[in-house]
Parts: structure tokens; sequence; C-alpha cells
């Protein structure tokens, strides 16, 4: 124990301002690693390899057991070439997020404003309707992110958003009524898309726990795009709406119009506003 003090005591001994600067950055990036795997599966097993390192460091540390120190020291390589593996889809998503921030200039949207309101109010319209009926949807908005992958798992449609045409789409037993419908550019792209999953853990602690595919569809689109996309629920009709992986729930048509419409204000999308809205998404997220 005495050794272990006069160890530390000699670290900060020869700390000076460029070893204060290296510490900070190391802490920067395990900060960034930890706030980017809050809210998913993945915390919990970080937690437990950190647990399990720091236990590790200290048995081999403070008692002597030379066996032991040399199995840790052994499999140490293994487990180091093993967390890449364990953590492929939170890296994949890190990088994702990564690259669209680095998009400086994205280009400016070519759909003018009085047609983008427009399909704003159908859809609010077609969601009022399909609440009333308990007819589950799933709309995406596409923003600034391509949503081209998505769009080619559907059925291409290219048509004018009308309220009518959201209901039939989503009837239920209807061929296009499962899946996405991605609107961009003030039109109906594709219908019937596949989107890809929340691997968060919100819904999880959800008080009401019954939120299905649509909603974790909903969240995993907004968790790997800047899209926002509103979801009837088929049980209770409630309307939710999600955003860089946050979701509003139980909301009423008129917050609806409002919320997308602050999301599609021309003056909402300015280069400096969206490359800090995807760089960190969650200081420019609605209140919950």
């Amino acid at each position: 124990m005495a050794n272990f003090l006069n160890n530390i005591l000699f670290i900060f001994q020869r700390l000076n301002w460029l070893s204060i600067l290296d510490i900070l950055l190391v802490t920067l990036i395990f900060f960034v690693l930890m706030y980017s795997l809050r809210d998913t599966q993945a915390m919990v097993l970080l937690r437990g390899v950190i647990f399990l390192v720091v236990l590790l460091v200290l048995l081999t540390t403070l008692v002597e057991l030379p066996a032991f120190s040399w199995l840790v020291q052994s499999t140490l390589p293994a487990l180091l070439l093993a967390i890449p593996v364990i953590f492929a889809p939170e890296i994949r998503r890190a990088l994702e997020r990564l690259g669209r921030a680095g998009t400086f200039m994205p280009p400016a949207s070519q759909t003018p404003h009085a047609n983008m309101q427009k399909a704003i109010h159908a859809v609010v319209e077609a969601s009022a309707r399909l609440s009333a009926r308990q007819h589950g949807a799933l709309i995406v908005i596409q923003r600034m992110d391509s949503l081209d992958q998505y769009i080619e798992t559907g059925v291409q449609m290219r048509a004018h958003v009308t309220p009518e045409l959201l209901l039939q789409i989503f009837y239920p037993d209807t061929p296009l009524h499962d899946g996405a419908v991605i609107i961009a550019e003030g039109q109906i792209v594709a219908a019937a898309c596949v989107m890809p999953l929340s691997a968060s853990g919100i819904l999880n602690r959800s008080p009401e726990r019954q939120m299905g595919l649509r909603h974790r569809a909903a969240l995993g689109i907004s968790e790997v795009s800047d899209a926002v996309s509103v979801v009837v629920s088929e049980q209770s009709g409630s309307i939710s709406i999600s955003h860089a992986g946050r979701m509003i729930r139980r909301i009423d048509p008129e917050r609806l119009e409002n919320i997308l419409g602050a999301f599609y204000r021309p003056d909402s999308t300015t280069p400096r506003r969206i490359w800090l809205q995807r760089f960190f998404p969650y200081l420019f997220r609605k209140d919950e």
C-alpha cells in the first residue's frame, strides 16, 4: 500500500501543463464515448467491463499474485480485440454521426416553403384521423440526410401528400399498411419502407411498455439520420413524434403541427445550425 501511495505522489510531482492537457484529452474522449452510449443496451455491458478492469487492476497492483497477474496479462490482448466486435453497432452509429457532422455546407432544399407546409398540414390531418380510428401509422419526413437506402426497400410512389392517400395507405390489411411512408421534397416518395429498429433502452424504461415495432422503427431512423418521424399507435391511437433519438409521446394534432412547422421553417436550416445539430443533437432537442 505504501508503494502504491508513493507511486501516486511521484506521478503528481511530474505533472506539467502538457500532462494536464493529455489527461484532459483522454477524459474528453471517454466523456464523448459514454455520452454516445447512454440510453443503449451497450451501456450496461460497458459498465460491467469497466468494473472488471478496475477490479483486476486493483488485485494485480495491491496484492502480490504472480499466477493471477500472468493470467490477466495473457487474456488482456484478447479482451481488447473483442471490444470492437462487442460494440460494433455503437461504433458504426458514432462514425455515421461524425460523417453527417462533416457536411459543413449541406445543399439547400429545393422544395418551396408553401409545398412543405401543405405536406405538413396533410400529415397532421391524416394523423388526427388515423388516431381517431386507431389505425397504426409511421410517417418519416426527410430533412437534410438522404434516405435513399430506405426508400429502396419500399414501393415507389412519387405522389402528392394528401390526407386521403395516407389514410388509404395505412388502412388495416392493405398491401402498404406495414412499414413506413417516406416524405421527401413535399412528396410521398415510397411506402411500406423498412426502417432500422432502435437499439436504445428508452422504450424499455417507459411506464407503458406496449409500444411495438413502429415506435422502435421511429426511434431507429431518428438515431441514424436527422429525419423526423410521426407515429400513430394502433393500440391507443396516441400520436408521437421522434427526432435525434428522442420521442415526445401523446401529443395533440395542434402541437404536432407546431413541432413540424418549427423543424421545416426556412430559417431553421442554416448551415451553421445544421452542423451543430448533427454533431450535438441533444443541444437542440425538444422538451419531452
